[in-house]
């Protein structure tokens, strides 16, 4: 069974990503409004980062694979999902290292 999912993203007048949310059954994911800023500038987030959905698809796979419900599909989605985390965090480490994190500089 596939749902469905329902993408609204928003842009800034610059085309940069401004939020949104993304709607499915039992799902309402806010999407973070424009960048965190850098140092002192650094603010809180405001809504949901790719990240953190995977993350929180990982914890309910891996309460399936703690569960009688353990299989290699599972297993197999929870490495994909590990290896799409990983790379994510590779590029947000590139991005801080080229002091561009928390920016629209692509």
């Amino acid at each position: 069974m596939n749902q469905k999912i329902v993408g609204k993203h928003e842009n800034d007048v610059n085309g940069n990503p401004a939020g949104g949310q993304t709607t499915g059954t039992g799902i309402l994911v806010n999407w973070q409004d424009g960048p965190l800023g850098r140092g002192i500038d650094r603010k809180d987030p405001n809504g949901a980062f790719v990240e953190g959905v995977i993350a929180a698809a990982i914890d309910r796979l891996q309460y399936y694979q703690d569960s009688k419900f353990k299989c290699r599909e599972n297993e197999v989605a929870l490495m994909n999902l590990n290896l799409a985390l990983a790379t994510l965090n590779e590029r947000t480490a590139d991005r801080e290292k080229r002091d561009v994190e928390g920016t629209h500089t692509v």
